[in-house]
Formats: C-alpha cells, sequence, structure tokens
C-alpha cells in the first residue's frame, strides 16, 4: 500500500528532518523542529457538531523567515486569532439574548471546541518559542491565543451556569406550583369535608320512602345539625393540618 502524503502548500519546500517527521494527515496542533527549520501546525477555529479539523501551515526557514500559505509573513495566524475572537464574541452575543434552552446547548457544544483548540494553539506556539526565544512576533500571537482561551473558557463557564441557573429556577417554579395545588386542594377537601354530612342526610331522607312525620317537623334541626357536624369535621381536619 503506498503511503499517504501531507499535502503542504505548494511553496514551502522544508527540509528533509521535518518532512520525515510528518505523516498523510496534519495530526493536532505543534511545533515540528527540524535541524534548521521549524513546521508550525495549526486549525481552522472549530464549528459545533464537526470532529474534524482543517490544518494551516506556517514555515519557518533557517535565517528566520516565516512563510505562510500565501506566501511571506504572518498574515495569516494574525487572521486566525481574529477567527477565534469572532467566534466567541458571536457566542457570547447569542448567550446573553437568548432564552432558549437549546440555542445554550448549540452554543455548549461550541464552546468546548474553542476551548480545546484555542488551548492547543497555545501549547503550539510555546513550543516555538522554545526554539525561538525572542520571536516577538510568535510571543505577541502566543499573548493573544492566551487570552483567547481564556474568553473561550469563561463562555463554557457561562453557559453551563445559565443551564444550571434555569434548571434551578425551573425546580423552584415547579415548587411553588406544587404548594400552591397542594393549598388548593387542602381548602376543596374542607369545603366538601363541610357538606359532606349536609349532603349525605340529603341523600338519605331524599330517597322515594315514606318518611316519619318527625322528619319533617325537624328537618331545619336536622339540617343545622348536619352543617354543625361538618364545622366540627373542618375544625378537626384544620387543626390537625397546622
Amino acid at each position: 500500500m503506498q503511503e499517504e502524503l501531507l499535502v503542504l502548500p505548494p511553496n514551502f519546500e522544508i527540509e528533509r528532518t521535518l518532512q520525515e517527521q510528518l505523516s498523510g494527515r496534519p495530526g493536532h496542533q505543534r511545533c515540528v523542529v527540524g535541524d534548521t527549520e521549524l513546521l508550525l501546525v495549526v486549525h481552522e477555529v472549530p464549528e459545533a457538531g464537526i470532529p474534524e479539523r482543517k490544518a494551516i501551515f506556517f514555515w519557518r526557514q533557517h535565517n528566520g523567515k516565516w512563510f505562510q500559505p500565501g506566501g511571506p509573513g504572518l498574515d495569516e495566524l494574525s487572521a486566525l486569532l481574529d477567527r477565534y475572537a469572532k467566534a466567541i464574541d458571536t457566542n457570547e452575543e447569542l448567550l446573553e439574548k437568548t432564552e432558549s434552552t437549546e440555542l445554550v446547548f448549540k452554543i455548549l457544544r461550541h464552546a468546548g471546541p474553542l476551548t480545546r483548540s484555542s488551548r492547543n494553539l497555545v501549547h503550539a506556539l510555546e513550543e516555538v518559542l522554545t526554539q525561538e526565544p525572542d520571536d516577538r512576533i510568535i510571543l505577541s500571537f502566543r499573548d493573544r491565543a492566551r487570552e483567547l482561551e481564556r474568553a473561550a473558557e469563561l463562555l463554557q463557564s457561562d453557559a453551563r451556569e445559565t443551564l444550571i441557573f434555569w434548571q434551578a429556577e425551573a425546580s423552584e417554579a415547579h415548587a411553588k406550583s406544587s404548594d400552591r395545588l397542594g393549598k388548593i386542594l387542602f381548602k376543596l377537601n374542607l369545603v366538601t369535608g363541610f357538606f359532606l354530612p349536609v349532603v349525605a342526610l340529603g341523600s338519605l331522607f331524599g330517597m322515594n320512602v315514606n318518611l316519619p312525620d318527625f322528619v319533617h317537623e325537624l328537618f331545619w334541626l336536622i339540617f343545622f345539625g348536619g352543617l354543625g357536624v361538618g364545622g366540627l369535621l373542618l375544625w378537626f381536619v384544620g387543626r390537625k393540618n397546622d
């Protein structure tokens, strides 16, 4: 099986020592160290839900001159950091405005890859500084990448805390609703218990049977007696509830 070769920008004529350290895939973000040259491998801003990463290469010649895919310089690295900053800022704005749990989950899914990718970018730039500690441009990019790493971590933390807050708020609202419902049901039960004796007596004396004469004479006594029994039941249940 023929070994797959890594496709580098056509203007990169890297030394053999660097070539021997590369496989057919770009791999993680890192600095590949040769005899006299460096190859910086970084990743494009990750997208939510997409595990694949697009690699961007930067080549440092033995004379200290940097090359990027489009030619000499490190402008593309600066533009990459701008894209990271824009992605983080966009998610932060969405998080501040949204009231949708689904959108917060989407932001959280994006914040994770942004955090990991920006952290690995910092490590790759620090590897360059290990070899070239006096490279002020890379030092500046490293410091900016650290700021982006922190911003991505804060975005991820804020999204998590937003979901936790909403969950606690929903639980509290549910508990209050359950408490109000319980109180309403208790009052209904008290009312039902108050009229239960009257209803029972009414059902008994409302049957199509011949009732004794004293029932007709004592109707109001029986009626108010039923209410009295209901009142005693209401007082008893209410006292137990307290």
